[in-house]
């Protein structure tokens, strides 16, 4: 893209609007900073309730591959993003010929497959964890039947020939997202059985490390090759889905922070990334790093930045995409975000309720963001709080008391 976009009502009166595939909350939270900026908004979905649809100037109710739905975003919008991962390529394939598209569909498609997932973080020198690829009943049987490694072996990841890859997470190449998809077994016989249960589809077997924390990087990267980032962010998982980020100087070794984020910015570089881009990581036991996944969109775990941070990552997606100059984000407060999901609406019986707004709001430095979903389920997103103060010490003290509040486990 050689030209920027900027916000606001052209002199001839264009609406400069922004585009985006997906109504989740995500999209949410980029529709509102690209309306506070003064750009127009647009987003393509299907859910006539969707969270960003609800809030934007215009909402096309189609699904992503219909000719008709992708025509009238073009008309229009001046550039498209996307809000997650799981958006057909080939729609973003066809936006990408005629708007400018961050991120690509080259991206996306990388980021929606497992396999070529670890294949690029390999290609970028980033370390994963061992594991290999099953597409074929002949390659379970070669991991089922190979001997087991002796120690201080090796066998090139991908492959899993030699390889003690046990015990191990079976997780689907495609389409597994907070804890879905993935089955962790413990033998040979179990990832069979696993593997009958997921369908047969193509999936990564990835052995267990031994974990000390887990960890996530947040980058922006323009369209002149321009990165900024955010401090990495602490995180703590519950059934697969993240339930604390934890935002401070010190949150991390310092080794393990730097290696992160030159490990995210590689990843970046080497796919000529344009947009927000997330990595996870693991720390293991002995401070060395190996990489999860990666999220083509803004990340849950970002959402702290909203209130901790002068320019938030949904700023930063804006800025990206339009061309505009990024600036690095100055994190101004120490900051704890605890996930909101649907179970908080409902008492131990399973019956309605309303959880404790008013005396979670009493606590100082408490920020409710709620994404405007008609219907709590349990294991649903439906918002987050933020808690930030002025020391990590009293911002860990109210974050636990908001917690109990809410009847969220402390941490």
């Amino acid at each position: 893209m050689n030209q920027v976009i900027l916000p606001g009502t052209t002199a001839t009166g264009h609406q400069t609007t922004l585009g985006v595939m997906g109504g989740g909350q995500l999209g949410r939270m980029f529709v509102q900073a690209a309306q506070a900026m003064g750009y127009f908004t647009a987003v393509l979905d299907p859910d006539p309730a969707s969270p960003a649809g609800l809030v934007s100037h215009f909402h096309i109710q189609t699904d992503y591959l219909d000719e008709q739905g992708l025509a009238q975003l073009l008309q229009r919008c001046a550039a498209i993003t996307t809000e997650f991962e799981n958006v057909p390529a080939p729609a973003l394939f066809t936006l990408g010929a005629h708007r400018p598209v961050a991120p690509g569909a080259d991206a996306v498609g990388i980021a929606q497959n497992r396999i070529k997932e670890k294949a690029h973080f390999e290609r970028c020198g980033v370390p994963v964890a061992p594991y290999a690829v099953i597409e074929t009943p002949e390659q379970l049987a070669a991991i089922i039947e190979a001997p087991s490694a002796a120690p201080g072996d090796a066998s090139p990841n991908g492959s899993g020939a030699g390889a003690d890859l046990f015990p191990g997470i079976l997780k689907t190449a495609r389409l597994g997202y907070d804890g879905k998809g993935q089955i962790r077994v413990a033998t040979r016989a179990e990832l069979a059985a696993a593997w009958d249960a997921l369908k047969n589809v193509p999936c990564v077997l990835e052995k267990m490390l031994p974990l000390a924390a887990e960890c996530s990087v947040i980058v922006a990267r323009g369209w002149n090759g321009d990165m900024v980032h955010f401090h990495p962010q602490l995180n703590l998982h519950r059934d697969g889905i993240l339930a604390v980020t934890q935002v401070f100087e010190g949150n991390l070794p310092l080794p393990s922070v730097d290696r992160s984020v030159a490990a995210t910015k590689a990843i970046a570089q080497e796919l000529q990334y344009v947009g927000v881009l997330c990595i996870e990581f693991f720390v293991l036991a002995d401070g060395s790093l190996v990489v999860n996944e990666m999220a083509p969109r803004p990340h849950n775990s970002g959402h702290y930045t909203l209130d901790a941070c002068d320019v938030s990552q949904f700023e930063l997606q804006v800025r990206a995409l339009t061309g505009l100059p990024l600036v690095p984000p100055r994190h101004h407060s120490p900051a704890i975000m605890l996930n909101l999901l649907g179970d908080l609406w409902f008492d131990a019986a399973g019956r309605p309720i309303t959880p404790a707004w008013s005396e979670v709001l009493a606590l100082p430095g408490t920020h409710l963001h709620l994404y405007g979903k008609l219907d709590a389920r349990k294991g649903r997103k439906m918002g987050h709080l933020n808690i930030t103060g002025t020391d990590v010490e009293g911002v860990r003290a109210t974050a636990l008391q908001a917690a109990s509040l809410l009847g969220i486990p402390a941490f």
